[in-house]
């Protein structure tokens, strides 16, 4: 039986993997994460807690288990709290990678790493695999340096960059780009939204099914894994009040110029999923489609 460790399994992304894996016949689930376990499904897989910035935690709990894979999804995704906390930033989304670039090197795992379009700078967007990176942002920085740490270091690696992970799971750490835009739309309070910047939201479950297509191949290399609908950010928010009948009265486009934020953010990304349709057989979901899964499980199946 395969073992795969995921980190950062309580996030969005750990639990929707922890969801698939435990469905999964023939592998061994370690799902590991800061502090207790909030999966709500307490079955057919193991938790263990972990504090990635820890390098002996790390090396101890990867001998112990020894697993096949790792899927690292753990990090300091906040881009404004990356841009004025740049010290926990690079703990977390880089010094912690090294730590596990050692740790699977030593027990002959396969390390998939998330990353982001925002390595990116957003000048000629949708993007390929091998595009020049050029980072706008500290948090950007710290993701193409992880990156970099990867490739050189690691044995055995597969990186995957996504864009605009929306979904729910039963305990949300934070919220995401869908559900913010639904419950702000609903307040019926003015909203402000930028129609500069372009981007391609990515379901959850999409993105998981990346991970364990890579998992499955021990593909190696990079990948982009994201939605493959490339929209503004007004027009997703704008397609989120269409699909659930809410009012559009209060939505104003804005400009990122008229967005007070700590850090810039690259105007259009966007990913080319050529590669992983053709090497992993990607097939996400449209966006529409991933709001009628997000629906549902709003309605109370968090199991779809």
């Amino acid at each position: 039986m395969k073992r795969v460790l995921v980190t950062g399994s309580n996030g969005l992304l750990g639990q929707k993997l922890t969801s698939l894996y435990t469905q999964v016949k023939d592998i061994e689930l370690i799902a590991t994460g800061k502090g207790p376990d909030r999966y709500p499904y307490k079955k057919d897989y193991t938790y263990a807690s972990l504090d990635i910035t820890n390098e002996q935690d790390v090396m101890e709990l990867i001998s112990r288990y020894k697993p096949d894979t790792i899927i690292h999804t753990a990090a300091m995704t906040n881009v404004d709290q990356c841009e004025t906390e740049k010290e926990a930033c690079r703990k977390l989304n880089v010094d912690a990678v090294s730590y596990l670039i050692h740790a699977a090197n030593a027990n002959g795992s396969h390390l998939i790493h998330l990353s982001t379009d925002f390595i990116f700078d957003g000048t000629s967007g949708p993007y390929a695999e091998d595009d020049e990176a050029k980072p706008l942002s500290y948090y950007g920085w710290s993701k193409l340096d992880a990156e970099n740490l990867v490739k050189e270091k690691a044995n055995s690696w597969a990186i995957v960059r996504t864009i605009l992970v929306f979904g729910i799971v039963a305990d949300m750490s934070r919220s995401n780009i869908v559900l913010w835009a639904k419950g702000a739309l609903e307040s019926g309070k003015e909203l402000n939204v930028v129609d500069d910047q372009f981007r391609s939201a990515t379901l959850a479950e999409d993105l998981a099914m990346g991970c364990r297509l890579i998992e499955q191949k021990q593909a190696q290399g990079i990948y982009h894994i994201s939605g493959k609908d490339y929209m503004s950010v007004f027009e997703l928010v704008s397609r989120v009040a269409a699909f659930w009948n809410l009012p559009t009265d209060n939505l104003n486009r804005s400009t990122s110029a008229g967005i007070n934020q700590a850090a810039q953010r690259p105007p259009k990304t966007g990913f080319i999923l050529d590669k992983a349709v053709h090497d992993l057989a990607y097939n996400p979901h449209s966006f529409e489609e991933g709001l009628a899964v997000l629906d549902a499980q709003l309605k109370g199946d968090l199991t779809l």
